[in-house]
């Protein structure tokens, strides 16, 4: 555990991202014909099932915490691209089963490892001795901002809304995504003015993480993925961080989880 800033950041020294490291190092020098999708087919052993007609649940090959599953989209979807009403679909069938917290990490600065569209779902509490996420410490002081509000306590930009209950169909699904564009729009993660991208393809909003629970949702605007040689995915904003070993904890410790959070954001 490191106080920072009002919050007790849940700090784990994991050894699956050391051997997520090696194995894609592996596959960097294979030769191989075509660059290879872990995702597409999943791999049998760790596939759970439909979660819906557009996504099937994959447990993580790689899991930080236990129970750590992939929500993942059937057709080939680049993880850059926007959310849509089949993703919000499966994350309100999810949440409406598991008291937990979703997350997407929106392209390579956003901590994405893998290319192909998938969520992640992670059992609520993060830390069973405090809060469900150790973050909603400072989730007290906000101002409204149009159909968004903003966390005045944290030192970047974000959008963050409240939820009040919902089920798991169509309904959860349209006031999920209407949130989600709403706070995509007051990150600056999209233009609203824009035109939509020739040829359908799908819109790619600057990189960001998402973090949506039960209770609230909230969205965070990336700069870049690493705070030195640590990785940073949406669970960061979350309050849970990873390292790989006792070099990157002291590097963490020494310079406080807010400060490696607002050096991969985007200032407020």
């Amino acid at each position: 555990m490191v106080e920072d800033a009002g919050v007790r950041f849940l700090v784990r020294s994991v050894s699956s991202l050391e051997r997520k490291r090696l194995e894609a190092k592996r596959l960097e020098g294979a030769k191989e014909e075509g660059p290879r999708n872990p995702l597409m087919p999943p791999e049998p052993p760790l596939t759970v099932g439909e979660i819906t007609p557009t996504h099937v649940g994959v447990l993580n090959k790689y899991p930080v915490v236990e129970r750590h599953l992939l929500i993942v989209t059937r057709a080939s979807v680049p993880q850059e691209a926007a959310l849509d009403r089949d993703d919000f679909l499966a994350v309100a069938r999810c949440l409406a089963e598991v008291d937990g917290l979703v997350f997407y990490n929106g392209g390579r600065e956003a901590g994405a490892s893998q290319p192909h569209k998938h969520l992640q779902l992670v059992p609520l509490p993060l830390d069973r001795d405090s809060w469900a996420a150790p973050m909603e410490a400072v989730f007290d002081s906000w101002v409204a901002g149009g159909n968004t509000n903003r966390l005045l306590r944290l030192p970047f930009r974000n959008a963050f809304s409240l939820l009040d209950g919902f089920d798991d169909g169509p309904r959860a699904a349209e006031q999920l995504e209407e949130l989600y564009g709403a706070q995509l729009a007051a990150i600056g993660a999209v233009d609203e003015d824009a035109p939509h991208a020739a040829n359908d393809e799908p819109v790619r909003p600057a990189p960001y993480n998402l973090l949506v629970t039960r209770r609230w949702m909230l969205t965070v605007p990336r700069s870049r993925e690493r705070f030195g040689t640590i990785s940073i995915n949406a669970l960061g904003f979350a309050g849970s961080l990873f390292v790989r070993d006792g070099e990157e904890m002291q590097d963490l410790r020494e310079a406080g989880p807010m400060r490696a959070l607002k050096a991969v954001s985007v200032g407020a």
